[in-house]
C-alpha cells in the first residue's frame, strides 16, 4: 500500500523559514504529481502548491514568492521550502499524490487520491 509520510513541521517565529518533506513509498514515484495542501481547524483544506512530473509548479497566490517546492524522484521525496513565514501560514500541512499524465498538474484536493497524515506548522512570536 502506498503511503505518504510528512516531516519537518514545528513552531517558528514570523519571518523565519521552515522546510517540510514528504516521502512516498512504493514504485513509480516519477509518474505522480505531488502537492501540498494545508488546513486550519474549522476551515476547508487549502491548496498550497503542486509539482508535476517534470518539476513544473503551480503555487497558490498566498504563498507565491515565499514558498518553493521541489522533488527528487530518486529519493521519492518532495520538499516544501517555506520562507518569510507569517502567522496566517499556521496550519496542518498535508502531502498528496496523484498519478497523472506528464502535462497535468491538478490543484483541487479531490483530484488527489493519496494523502499523508499531516504535519503541524505554527508561526507565532
Amino acid at each position: 500500500q502506498v503511503q505518504l509520510a510528512e516531516s519537518g513541521g514545528g513552531l517558528v517565529q514570523p519571518g523565519t523559514s521552515l522546510s517540510l518533506s514528504c516521502t512516498r513509498s512504493g514504485h513509480s514515484f516519477s509518474m505522480y504529481t505531488m502537492a501540498w495542501f494545508r488546513q486550519v481547524p474549522g476551515k476547508e483544506r487549502e491548496f498550497v502548491v503542486a509539482i508535476g512530473r517534470s518539476g513544473g509548479t503551480i503555487y497558490a497566490d498566498s504563498v507565491k514568492g515565499r514558498f518553493t517546492a521541489s522533488r527528487d524522484n530518486d529519493k521519492k521525496t518532495v520538499v516544501l521550502q517555506m520562507n518569510s513565514l507569517k502567522p496566517e501560514d499556521t496550519a496542518v500541512y498535508f502531502c498528496a499524490a496523484k498519478r497523472t499524465i506528464m502535462t497535468h498538474i491538478p490543484t483541487r484536493d479531490y483530484d488527489y487520491d493519496s494523502w499523508g497524515q499531516g504535519t503541524q506548522v505554527t508561526v507565532s512570536s
